[in-house]
């Protein structure tokens, strides 16, 4: 990190590697709160598994133990479980880093490992990281500095299992099970899932004097799901503009919507993500006005579709409120951070320091 400067933006994952390794070589002996587990003791789902990714897991931690056998002095090196990401460097520098492991652990632990993911800070794991998943979760979980709170988004009573999400909700039913099987290895069974209520209003059809026939809505979902992945592969090389400059994904974002509008409704969840990428790309840009043009078309039937005190309503309102604020449209950017902050109080608490800075924000315009 220190020889790439700022020519290289490590991921969060990367970062805390780095932590541990400083601590470990700062201090050395262990805090009662540690407790390392060897890789035998987590559950592999390796029957779960198609062939290729067998072999890349196999083949990664023989990688691991090699890189601590040679780099690290650990008491013991099969008691160590680290989880790497993929470390982004020219290729010649790959020789002294593990290539990526993708060991997986339990659902659950495996979801609040990463939550910390903005400032590359471990997370101690204990019983917050039991909970199971639902699409209709009734406990969100957000944090204080380092510290986990579990707040009750709906009301829940005396023997009622705890649910919290371990994914975004914003997509259909399918979406989201495509997801849960891909990373956490089950189906889930929740009532949204089951009744799949939802899924109609999230992939809205244009209303038009000759409705689409079936097989034309499932193409399009198709290349909506194609679409998606092609700018996520794009949107990695965002720090290289050679590659693929902000001009070129704003591009990929319009060229979708315009194809999408002939069946999908705007707020259709593949129009939304569309949208919202475009949305980052102009912020990114410093497009204010585009920015808010996108944000403005989001809010509604984001607040449709997600479950109620949805952080990322919050998060969307937040977005609106600031871009307001600073097109000097103060009474629209008031209202936006005060919807903000209404779902905030129930998800942080009231005397979160976040809700003290918008606060601050609104009173200093």
């Amino acid at each position: 990190m220190v020889v790439f400067g700022e020519s290289w933006n490590p991921s969060e994952t990367v970062r805390l590697t780095a932590r541990i390794l400083a601590k470990q070589k700062i201090h050395p002996e262990r805090t009662p709160s540690e407790k390392l587990l060897a890789v035998k003791e987590f559950e592999s789902h390796l029957d779960k598994l198609d062939n290729e990714k067998k072999d890349l897991i196999q083949s990664d931690i023989a990688a691991l133990h090699q890189f601590y056998s040679r780099h690290l002095e650990f008491p013991d090196h099969s008691s160590l479980v680290v989880l790497f990401a993929q470390v982004r460097m020219p290729a010649g520098r790959l020789r002294d880093f593990p290539s990526p492991i993708r060991q997986v652990s339990r659902e659950s632990v495996q979801q609040f490992s990463r939550s910390l993911r903005t400032t590359g800070f471990p997370l101690l794991i204990d019983s917050v990281a039991l909970m199971n998943h639902s699409c209709c979760p009734n406990v969100i979980v957000t944090y204080k500095g380092t510290v986990a709170e579990v707040r009750a988004v709906q009301e829940i009573h005396p023997g009622d299992e705890v649910f919290t999400s371990y994914i975004d909700l914003l997509y259909p039913t399918e979406d989201r099970n495509d997801r849960l099987r891909d990373s956490y290895f089950f189906t889930c069974e929740c009532q949204e899932c089951t009744t799949k209520d939802k899924d109609k209003a999230k992939v809205e059809i244009r209303k038009l004097s000759s409705p689409p026939q079936a097989e034309a809505v499932r193409d399009m979902v198709r290349y909506a799901r194609n679409v998606i992945e092609e700018f996520r592969r794009a949107k990695h090389y965002k720090y290289n503009l050679s590659v693929a400059p902000p001009s070129e994904l704003l591009e990929i974002c319009e060229l979708s919507q315009e194809k999408m509008s002939s069946v999908f409704e705007d707020s259709n969840v593949y129009m939304l993500h569309m949208m919202y990428q475009a949305m980052g790309v102009c912020l990114y840009m410093q497009d204010w006005e585009g920015a808010l043009r996108y944000g403005q078309k989001i809010i509604k039937p984001y607040s449709k579709h997600y479950p109620v005190y949805s952080l990322n309503v919050a998060s969307m309102w937040l977005k609106l409120g600031r871009l307001y604020m600073g097109l000097e449209n103060k009474a629209a950017g008031e209202k936006a951070l005060k919807k903000a902050i209404a779902i905030m109080e129930v998800a942080h608490g009231k005397d979160h320091p976040y809700i003290s800075e918008i606060r601050q924000e609104i009173e200093s315009h």
